[in-house]
């Protein structure tokens, strides 16, 4: 059995050295989703929210938490950010509108970016929910799920299905 190097020899968390690791090109893609009705939709899609460009304030919000990740997650390293992507796309199901978040992150270092891909997903969802409450507080959130990852000694994953 592998050891547990989040924790310290009285067994209580900590965060990991990767001093002694290598710096090789990492990536991660996450996706959540935000469930809406159709006003909210026609509101967000034709720029009538009352509070702004939901789909602009989202992604420069998704963008700041990828960077300040390690804020909100208490065991992850800060990390220089090459590179942050936030897109969306919408899916009409039924009765309902799904906003599907695709966020993207790179870096060059010794650990990856799997939760700052995560977090930025969270947060863009988060942000989107908050300028359209006032008009339905029904929506809901999720899942949210890391699609791939690259780079790091433990190699590349790809989710199975989406």
């Amino acid at each position: 059995m592998a050891e547990f190097t989040h924790f310290n020899k009285q067994g209580r968390a900590r965060m990991v050295d990767i001093s002694e690791k290598g710096e090789t090109t990492r990536t991660a893609i996450a996706r959540t989703s935000v469930e809406v009705n159709e006003e909210i939709y026609n509101k967000v899609t034709h720029q009538q929210m009352d509070k702004g460009d939901v789909l602009g304030v989202a992604q420069v919000a998704g963008i700041m938490a990828a960077k300040n990740t390690s804020d909100w997650i208490p065991m992850c390293h800060p990390l220089s950010l090459k590179g942050i992507d936030v897109s969306f796309e919408w899916k009409r199901e039924e009765d309902t509108y799904r906003l599907i978040i695709h966020t993207s992150v790179k870096t060059k270092g010794s650990t990856g970016v799997e939760m700052e891909a995560l977090t930025a997903a969270s947060a863009t969802a988060l942000t989107v929910y908050d300028m359209c409450k006032a008009v339905d507080k029904g929506m809901v959130i999720g899942p949210t799920y890391l699609v791939e990852k690259t780079g790091g000694k433990n190699g590349d994953y790809q989710r199975r299905s989406e």
